[in-house]
């Protein structure tokens, strides 16, 4: 294969960053090892860590704060068998659990819960929302990270597994903390907490964080703003607890944050200069490689970095908002009976104006463009999205006790705001005005007839989810318990939504049709809901359960084995016109697992479990390349597409291994494993009908792995507290080091760009609280020391567009925190 690159590619190296994720204890420092003092609430109840059956990994709050996590991309940079997919940046990062990945308007494969409440639901075509966005990693309790499908207990079905953010909640003391922090990019952060016990039986509780910093893509177009990636935040939270009666809880949540940032950036690192006659872009790569290859000769000119990129949109933008308000309310009937009621709203929207390619492309008429700019219609959201949520949960005890067990019935339901999700799709023209279409080919004359676009599109999508589950743990003796759970969830999924393409054979003067030729009978038309089809249903009803078995022969060792069936419901996307419907997939995993913990002058635990996962109806995403006159015999104005099908069959197996030892007071080694080892067994893809929008799709290699799918992650922290006097205050140090193996991120384009390769990484910190013996703390972190620099996900545009673009890794990031506390704390 010959073509050309940037010299960077050769130089780049490893994989995603990650680092250790240990259990979150009840004591701080590093001697502070005793698990008993660990509790979770993977089971919908308080529990400690070591007696539940299921495979986790907890932070807490002060691990949060030394890793510098303030995204999904970083907390899943230290966990293992955890990643994220990024491919639109760290702010709409997506989770990754097994192997499990989220794609493109899927159903999330790991439910992320904040308190008692999924988070909100998004339906935009970039993965937004779904999950843990910038804001949400201040005043926690913990992040717990439960791995394998949780169907049964939690409220939407999924396959990987669910992330729990628990926050900190109101206390009866007047307390609370001011905390700044200061670092290289510019870095600026601020985070105050308050705690206000307003009487005996209402204790408020109101935190805020303000993050800002510079981006560390560095634009070498002189189009647009000097750097991307850059991070400007603010999230906010109001937490209420009123004792109604000595028997009667309320506790609310009301939280809000806006993210307003430049975007994120691939970085354009190849294209293919057609001389290999068995790997030929396809579709409009033949029109878009050439100028590739001018912009990858100009990056190699300039001698551009890792983290030079360049831009075509005069005024990019990524706006994130969201907000929801949760209320629980718990009612102590008796010993043995409890009574939940959870209730919660939210809103997401997003606005965002991209170039989702990273390229920079000069047309025969010498100016700029894009082959895909992306960007909301004026006066809407590229994604605006309602979601409510109703659960009635009982939880109580019987037989002496022996049975523990709850029950409940979960009702959610989102739907579109403000018109549902609207975009302008750019590719191959040159616009001064795209919101008045003023639009020109970037391709004039015979050799770009009909290759210029702009798809004009609207969706609104609405999502039901009802569940009836029970779940019980039975106590044989005190050695032998058994548990057993099953869900009956029924699901539907309404969508609508249509599509123009307009092409501009006179400059600044559109014409425009229904881009599914079903409905060309509507003849010229430049408004998407002309275009609207029917609605598309997609439903299903179907049971998920768990069942297993825990055995201690030593108070101090649980054995486990247990079956857990789990699910992921379909969905609908009106733009893929041909096979706009996808089905559930379904998943069978078995596990087998020890946690043991040991006490005296070495102190610590050491848990290992073992699973296989089968996955059937595998919901995958293929590329779909467009039809063009060469391929079709016309030209169907849309370059191409990646659907969600239903068309494989994969098994997964591995090791999952998280110890922490405390062999003398103050130090504390640190260490997790995990070994995944996936492969898609069959992919076999719907077949095209003719006449359609799409010439073909694209084969995934049947036997090759999972997208995002690590064989292997090593974590390992050292952590030592120095033996000073109390007057002094408590000076500790922590070094964490992270390899994880080379994955796949596609494998559609040339593995040297869609495999991820290894990494391995250092990161820092140091920490001195109380400082001398006052109220002050101060830290210092160090993440990516060593300055390591991979990509972390690929475009996957080599065969349509005849180029290749990288997301690249978060670069060496260094700061310094100062924290004042008051009142209790």
């Amino acid at each position: 294969m010959k073509y050309r690159k940037c010299g960077l590619v050769l130089s780049a190296a490893t994989a995603l960053a990650t680092g250790v994720a240990t259990p979150a204890f009840a004591q701080s420092g590093a001697g502070a090892a005793d698990d008993s003092a660990i509790v979770v609430t993977a089971r919908r109840i308080e529990e400690r860590l070591q007696d539940v059956p299921i495979s986790i990994t907890v932070l807490n709050q002060e691990q949060i704060n030394n890793r510098n996590i303030t995204t999904a991309t970083e907390l899943a940079n230290y966990t293992p068998s955890l990643t994220s997919n990024n491919r639109f940046g760290p702010d709409k990062a997506s989770f990754v659990i097994r192997g499990f990945s989220m794609l493109e308007t899927t159903a999330p494969t790991v439910g992320v819960y904040f308190g008692d409440v999924v988070s909100l639901r998004a339906t935009a075509g970039t993965a937004s929302g779904n999950g843990a966005g910038p804001g949400n990693f201040f005043d926690l309790q913990n992040v717990q990270v439960l791995k394998g499908p949780q169907g049964t207990l939690f409220g939407r079905n999924t396959t990987g597994g669910a992330i729990i953010l628990v926050p900190q909640k109101p206390t009866d003391d007047l307390e609370g903390y001011v905390e700044g922090s200061v670092g290289n990019y510019d870095l600026r952060r601020v985070q105050a907490v308050l705690n206000v016990p307003l009487a005996d039986t209402f204790r408020v509780r109101l935190g805020v964080d303000r993050q800002k910093r510079d981006g560390y893509l560095n634009n070498k177009s002189g189009i647009g703003p000097k750097d991307f990636g850059d991070s400007d935040y603010i999230s906010a939270r109001l937490s209420m607890v009123a004792d109604l009666t000595p028997d009667l809880e309320n506790y609310l949540i009301a939280r809000y944050s806006r993210s307003d940032t430049n975007g994120h950036m691939f970085r354009l690192v190849a294209c293919n200069d057609g001389s290999d006659p068995l790997d030929q872009p396809t579709g409009r790569g033949p029109f878009y490689a050439p100028l590739a290859c001018e912009q990858v000769d100009r990056q190699n000119a300039r001698g551009d970095g890792f983290y030079d990129v360049e831009n075509v949109v005069e005024n990019p933008f990524n706006v994130l908002e969201e907000w929801q308000v949760s209320n629980s309310t718990t009612w102590t009937v008796s010993d043995t009976l409890t009574i939940k009621n959870i209730v919660s709203y939210g809103e997401f929207r997003e606005r965002f104006h991209q170039n989702i390619g990273g390229e920079n492309l000069s047309s025969v008429l010498g100016l700029p463009f894009a082959s895909t700019i992306v960007r909301h219609l004026p006066g809407r959201y590229a994604a605006a999205q309602s979601t409510f949520t109703e659960e009635l949960q009982f939880q109580g005890n019987s037989v002496d006790g022996s049975l523990v067990w709850q029950a409940g019935a979960y009702y959610e339901e989102s739907k579109p705001l403000s018109g549902g999700n609207t975009t302008f799709s750019q590719g191959a023209l040159f616009c001064t005005d795209v919101v008045q279409l003023q639009c020109e080919n970037g391709f004039p004359g015979a050799l770009g007839l009909g290759l210029g676009s702009l798809g004009l599109v609207q969706n609104q999508v609405k999502v039901r989810n009802i569940g009836f589950y029970a779940q019980g743990t039975y106590e044989f003796t005190p050695q032998l318990a058994m548990t057993a759970g099953i869900r009956y969830t029924i699901d539907r999924t309404v969508g609508q939504g249509g599509r123009v393409t307009a092409r501009f054979p006179t400059p600044n003067t559109p014409v425009g049709g229904c881009a599914n030729p079903a409905l060309a009978s509507v003849g010229t038309t430049l408004n998407p809901m002309d275009c609207f089809s029917e609605p598309f249903v997609e439903k299903s009803k179907e049971p998920t359960w768990v069942i297993d078995l825990e055995y201690k022969p030593v108070p101090d060792i649980m054995l486990y084995a247990k079956w857990a069936r789990g699910y992921r419901q379909g969905g609908v996307n009106p733009s893929n016109i041909g096979l706009e419907v996808w089905d559930p997939e379904k998943i069978d995993n078995y596990e087998i697992g020890a946690k043991a913990s040991f006490s005296g002058a070495v102190r610590g635990y050491f848990n290992i479990a073992g699973f296989y996962n089968d996955l059937s109806n595998q919901q995958l995403q293929a590329i779909a390349i467009g039809c063009t006159v060469q391929l079709c015999g016309y030209d169907s104005g849309i370059p191409g597409a990646r659907l969600i099908i239903n068309a494989g069959k994969s098994r997964v197996y591995g090791i999952e291994v998280e110890s922490s030892v405390s062999p003398t007071p103050g130090l504390k080694f640190d260490v997790g494993y995990a070994y995944l080892n996936t492969k898609l067994q069959e992919f076999d893809p719907p077949t095209l009908q003719p006449g359609g929008v799409y010439a073909f799709i694209r084969p995934s290699a049947e036997g090759g792995a999972l997208p995002l799918s690590p064989k292997h992650r090593v974590t390992a922290t050292a952590s030592y507290t120095l033996p000073l006097d109390e007057s002094i205050g408590d000076i500790s140090i922590g070094a964490t080091y992270t390899h994880t193996a080379k994955s796949v991120a596609n494998d559609t384009v040339p593995a040297e760009f869609g495999v991820m390769p290894a990494s391995d990484l250092v990161n820092l910190n140091l920490d001195w609280k109380a400082v001398a013996g006052s109220t002050i703390d101060l830290a210092a972190f160090v993440t990516n020391l060593t300055k390591e620099k991979f990509p972390v996900n690929v475009a996957g545009n080599w065969s349509s567009n005849g180029y290749e673009s990288w997301v690249t890794n978060v670069p060496r990031m260094y700061g310094l925190r100062v924290k004042y506390r008051f009142g209790a704390n």
